[in-house]
């Protein structure tokens, strides 16, 4: 059943056909109908919070389709969007098993469906079942590697353009041939807040990725039209 906002809806976590293999949410069927009784699936526009930074958390959110904006803010008020979360992968676990407040604040970067579960719920899960515990051990596991990549490729590009060239590729990842499309929905500012940068750069640097002919811009779709120049800007 679709949505008002043409989303893929999941009814229930047993017959969800969204689940990939390796999801936070994947569970051996004996579980899964337990995992299932647990959460509350809701539907979110484009830009809503789910939680934000410094926030104690309520609970765990689990996306079920859409995608998600991690993001922190500098205290001069700069943001910086660390990941962008797709179906499948678990917000505010860490928080909740350290007992801290909220890492980040998530936000919804288009439409999306959610299945919410509750601290205490949650907790009470992973204390009765070893299986759920390990998937969360790899849960975080996962987080704290992407974490690390990201911090590296910050930190190691050598130049916005650079930066801006890893972010595109990674956008194109598993795609092969002469010309790759890629669909994307963030808009300059969001683009900027993910390499650590200004909207005036990024708008000036696609421009000349265009001039160079190492894309194309057909409305919102962008087509990568010379990868191996891409590249050499990243290394």
């Amino acid at each position: 059943m679709n949505s008002p906002y043409g989303l893929e809806m999941v009814e229930d976590c047993v017959n969800c056909t969204l689940r990939r293999q390796n999801s936070f949410c994947s569970f051996s069927p004996g579980l899964q109908g337990q995992f299932d009784r647990l959460g509350h699936h809701s539907i979110f526009p484009s830009g809503a919070l789910l939680f934000v930074e410094g926030q104690r958390p309520r609970g765990i959110y689990v996306v079920c389709s859409g995608h998600v904006k991690l993001s922190t803010t500098s205290a001069s008020g700069r943001i910086l969007i660390l990941k962008v979360a797709g179906p499948g992968e678990v917000l505010g676990l860490s928080a909740i098993l350290s007992g801290s407040v909220c890492e980040l604040t998530a936000e919804t970067a288009r439409p999306c469906q959610v299945n919410f579960i509750e601290r205490e719920t949650l907790l009470d899960f992973l204390r009765r079942n070893g299986e759920a515990g390990l998937h969360s051990a790899k849960a975080l596991s996962v987080e704290f590697q992407a974490a690390f990549r990201d911090v590296q490729d910050i930190i190691m590009a050598r130049s916005s353009a650079g930066k801006l060239a890893r972010l595109i590729l990674s956008w194109s990842a598993g795609q092969e041939g002469k010309e790759v499309r890629i669909r994307s929905t963030f808009t300059h500012e969001e683009m900027a807040q993910m390499i650590g940068t200004s909207r005036e750069t990024v708008t000036r640097l696609l421009s000349e990725l265009k001039k160079k002919e190492l894309i194309r811009l057909e409305g919102s779709t962008m087509v990568i039209r010379n990868r191996l120049a891409l590249e050499a800007l990243v290394a």
